[in-house]
């Protein structure tokens, strides 16, 4: 397994471990890939996922936003992420019905010693575009963590820091 993988599944894990949103609200979410700037996910989607109508709750699709930003940020070695200075999310079409599973891939856009952006799109299990986001965060105190690591360029291997999770 790539370099890039494992840590961003390291830096996943801290949010779930964390007990907080992100384990309430989605914690079977599964990275199913990371290369340095993008993430692929995916999500089975549950019953406490949907809203009052019977469709992905859009504050489900919103929290992923956020979240898959992060993890975005984080295929890029670092282990904070920042924190977020813009949100936004549009809606296209239902995401799918309990059991189905919804795709995401988040895009690093840009990122600057201060602020990083990226985009996170939905698919269902079709294929189909179901939602789309942006992401603005500020990273400007997280780019010198202790646990932070450097990539090669495909991802496969960390050059500088410690990859606490070799195969």
């Amino acid at each position: 397994m790539a370099a890039c993988l494992r840590f961003t599944r390291r830096v996943w894990k801290s949010f779930i471990d964390n007990k907080g949103h992100d384990a309430q609200c989605f914690p079977d979410l599964s990275i199913v890939s990371a290369k340095p700037g993008e993430v692929v996910t995916s999500l089975k989607i549950e019953q406490y996922n949907l809203n009052r109508v019977g469709v992905i709750h859009g504050g489900l699709i919103m929290s992923l936003t956020d979240t898959l930003g992060s993890l975005a940020v984080a295929t890029k070695g670092h282990w904070m992420t920042g924190v977020s200075t813009d949100i936004g999310t549009s809606f296209v079409r239902p995401g799918g019905k309990i059991g189905d599973h919804l795709h995401a891939k988040a895009v690093l856009t840009g990122l600057g010693k201060s602020l990083a952006y990226t985009r996170v799109d939905f698919t269902n299990a079709k294929g189909e575009l179901v939602a789309y986001g942006h992401h603005t965060k500020y990273v400007g105190k997280s780019g010198h963590h202790d646990q932070n690591v450097t990539f090669t360029e495909d991802g496969e291997s960390v050059v500088h820091g410690e990859d606490l999770d070799v195969d």
